[in-house]
């Protein structure tokens, strides 16, 4: 930027030159703005989006072959919004990945600021996540927290590739700034404890009791929420839907990534509608109307930014545009 004299804007003659002044000033002016700053709802960045475990899993056993823990600290494969110029983000605050450890591996042990969860999909007696020294069991259809700044690993001792699906607010620390990561001093923190009943393990036992024991919110549908909330930005719930029953989602700014712990069925976002089936992925950025259908019993996974924006008091409906 140059170094403009104050006697220089005395000198503009028009509104033109002004304008040049300002330029030069580095400085931007507040009235003719290029586009505007403030809009009366929510720009929708982000459009609905569908993976598919079954898609997934073949592509993960494919890296399997060819990516090793040494060169992929992490054999995970980012589900980034199809959206131009998008490189990243599921979904404007989380994004999601699919990840594989194979029999007899170990990722290993790091920390970083982001909050981390995953949702199993496939494992076998002998797959554990280590958080801060201890070694929780990674059950199908477990939910498990990694919060931030804790040690973290994966360790597969069973004789089998294991599957799940990884969820985390980066989006967010990237916007925001305070991104910190390292790596543990050893190859995996030592870990001497298996600890079932961590406060970050959310076994599928014990939530299928919990929806059994709910009241339906509508006809064939239950409701239950993960922790209170599971982490201070992102917030779980789990939906079970009877064969046939559905629910609807109004417009809102709360960002949402699904995942289809059981079953089958469809989502109509108007524009798009898809059918899912078990270990599916699904985005609702905010600002979708989504009519959720089960064909079968289905069980669903939500995960929001609701604790973000209840906390900005940012958490309210998007008219229809």
């Amino acid at each position: 930027m140059a170094l403009i004299a104050p006697e220089a804007f005395n000198q503009a003659g028009n509104m033109e030159e002004l304008l040049g002044l300002l330029g030069q000033a580095g400085i931007e002016n507040g009235w003719a703005k290029r586009e505007p700053s403030m809009y009366p709802v929510p720009k929708q960045k982000f459009q609905p989006a569908h993976w598919t475990y079954a898609v997934a899993h073949a592509a993960l056993d494919a890296a399997g072959r060819f990516v090793n823990t040494e060169l992929a600290e992490r054999r995970n494969l980012i589900l980034n919004n199809p959206v131009p110029g998008n490189h990243y983000p599921t979904v404007t605050t989380l994004v999601t990945a699919y990840q594989m450890v194979k029999a007899g591996e170990v990722a290993r042990s790091h920390r970083h600021t982001s909050n981390a969860l995953r949702l199993v999909l496939q494992s076998k007696p002998g797959m554990y996540t280590i958080v801060d020294g201890k070694k929780i069991p990674m059950v199908e259809n477990d939910v498990l927290l990694t919060p931030n700044w804790s040690w973290h690993a994966h360790s597969n001792e069973t004789n089998a590739s294991a599957y799940w699906l990884d969820f985390l607010d980066v989006p967010l620390t990237h916007l925001l700034g305070p991104m910190f990561f390292e790596h543990h001093e050893d190859l995996i923190e030592k870990s001497d404890i298996i600890d079932a009943q961590s406060p970050c393990r959310f076994p599928f036992a014990e939530t299928v009791e919990r929806l059994n024991a709910a009241s339906e919110l509508s006809p064939g549908r239950r409701e239950i929420q993960l922790g209170d909330p599971a982490m201070r930005t992102i917030a779980l719930h789990v939906i079970r839907l009877e064969a046939g029953a559905s629910f609807e989602v109004s417009p809102s700014t709360l960002s949402c990534v699904y995942a289809i712990m059981m079953g089958k069925g469809a989502v109509d976002f108007g524009a798009q509608k898809f059918a899912f089936a078990r270990g599916d992925a699904i985005a609702a950025p905010s600002g979708t109307k989504q009519t959720w259908t089960a064909t079968d019993q289905c069980t669903l996974l939500r995960v929001s930014d609701e604790p973000l924006m209840r906390f900005l008091d940012w958490l309210r409906p998007i008219p229809a545009q």
